[in-house]
């Protein structure tokens, strides 16, 4: 037996030592596991060939991968770098308060005492800087406007501002009631003839003592007259008595300080500024959704932008057009009332229809103010009309839907759902449907504070 098992290795010339001593196995199975293994090695020997191919793919993109994304980065940084310049800010206003040509409530604390200073920047756009801070340990919003603009723009304020040079009205010599006269004047170019131009003009005279010494300086009254060409800070002003306006504390040139809103979106997360550029669009509105208030607070959130429709509405200084209603404009305080952050958008009909009425045009896209204030061009004289296509109301509306119903309790959703689509569907100028426009604001209100009213929300 063993000369045969001896014979039967020597007929496989090929086969290692070591197979000779693993346990008998029959011919064929051992010729089998020589030309596996044999088979085997020609395979690793291709794969080693081709692994150095691997590797130069796998540099390759990983290089790539870096590279894209170090520009990403790069990208986004100088985006954020151009966005906030507070040092730029700060040392123009200081500049011209240190040389007496400008003052207000915020210039000593700002430049002197420095117990006014920049936070967390909040700009969205390069020349108009916006900023978390603090004053004497309070938390505050400043806001500031780094570059002239010198015609109007659709996507700049309302009214240019006209001066080569800051800060160089009023005059030297002016006397007070010159000073009061121009200002007159500028609010009646931009509001209309309103018959309690007055009161305004009082509102914003008494602002402008910064130091409440009973009486306005020059440089003191170069300052607001600055302010004044800025649309958000006069619709500050003219809004200060209502809830949902930020209150004005103080100003330094075109620099200006108001309350800090604890929550200053209204639905979402914040999250860093390179993480935002690799969220997809879609997961990004859903991740909004998620990261909502409750219910209840949702509605008081609603019910409080609905008043700030009321409040914009035949106010007490005619009537203002919401041009803009992003979710980024509106806030919230700890109480969940409504605070708007961002106004800029908030215009004077009489300003909007001076600046669209005319203006030439091929097609209803060049007569757009923002986003959400369209009119339509008139085909056979190519200008822009000024009748508005959608009401404030209807936008507020469109804002809310999605928020609202996401959430919404059975037993109110169906009638919720149904009034919300109703005001969606208003048409036309508030003004000549003013009946119907009050009808399903007030029905919307009390739909949602009846279903708060007895809780802790409320």
């Amino acid at each position: 037996m063993r000369s045969m098992h001896h014979g039967e290795g020597a007929a496989f010339p090929g086969l290692a030592q070591e197979d000779l001593r693993q346990p008998l196995l029959h011919p064929e199975a051992v010729l089998i596991r020589h030309c596996c293994s044999q088979d085997l090695k020609k395979k690793c020997k291709n794969v080693g060939a081709r692994l150095p191919c691997v590797r130069v793919k796998y540099l390759f993109f990983s290089w790539l991968a870096v590279f894209v994304g170090s520009w990403v980065v790069y990208v986004q940084y100088s985006t954020h770098t151009e966005l906030c310049r507070a040092h730029d800010c700060k040392k123009i206003i200081c500049d011209k308060y240190k040389k007496g040509i400008i003052d207000g409530s915020a210039c000593g604390s700002l430049c002197d005492k420095g117990t006014l200073y920049f936070g967390k920047c909040l700009s969205n756009k390069p020349n108009n800087q916006v900023y978390k801070g603090v004053w004497d340990e309070s938390q505050v919003v400043l806001k500031c406007k780094l570059e002239e603009t010198l015609h109007f723009d659709l996507d700049s304020d309302m009214e240019p501002r006209k001066e080569m040079v800051l800060f160089d009205k009023p005059t030297k010599g002016t006397s007070l009631e010159e000073f009061r006269e121009m200002v007159y004047n500028l609010l009646k170019e931009k509001l209309g003839d309103q018959t309690n131009l007055q009161k305004l003009l009082k509102l914003v005279v008494t602002a402008a003592d910064g130091n409440k010494d009973g009486h306005v300086s020059l440089a003191e009254a170069k300052s607001t007259w600055a302010l004044l060409q800025l649309n958000e800070f006069l619709i500050t002003v003219i809004l200060q008595d209502k809830e949902h306006t930020p209150k004005l504390i103080g100003f330094c040139g075109d620099l200006y300080v108001t309350e800090k809103v604890h929550y200053n979106y209204l639905y979402g997360l914040t999250i860093p500024w390179v993480l935002e550029f690799f969220i997809p669009s879609g997961l990004r509105r859903s991740m909004d959704q998620w990261f909502t208030p409750s219910w209840p607070r949702k509605a008081k959130i609603s019910i409080g932008l609905l008043e700030f429709v009321e409040d914009v509405f035949h106010g007490t200084f005619g009537n203002f057009l919401m041009c803009d209603m992003s979710a980024n404009n509106i806030g919230y305080n700890a109480k969940h009332d409504l605070k708007m952050i961002d106004m800029r958008k908030v215009v004077p009909e009489v300003s909007f229809k001076q600046l669209l009425g005319g203006r030439h045009c091929e097609t209803d896209v060049d007569c757009v103010y923002g986003t959400d204030c369209k009119t339509t061009c008139h085909q056979s004289k190519k200008q822009c009309t000024t009748e508005l296509d959608q009401p404030n109301l209807t936008k507020v509306c469109t804002l809310l839907k999605d928020y609202l119903l996401n959430g919404a309790p059975s037993d109110v959703r169906e009638e919720l759902e149904k009034q919300l689509y109703s005001c969606i569907a208003l048409r036309g100028v508030a003004s000549q449907m003013e009946m119907e426009h009050s009808l399903i604001l007030n029905n919307l209100k009390t739909l949602l504070w009846k279903k708060i009213s007895h809780t802790k929300d409320s």
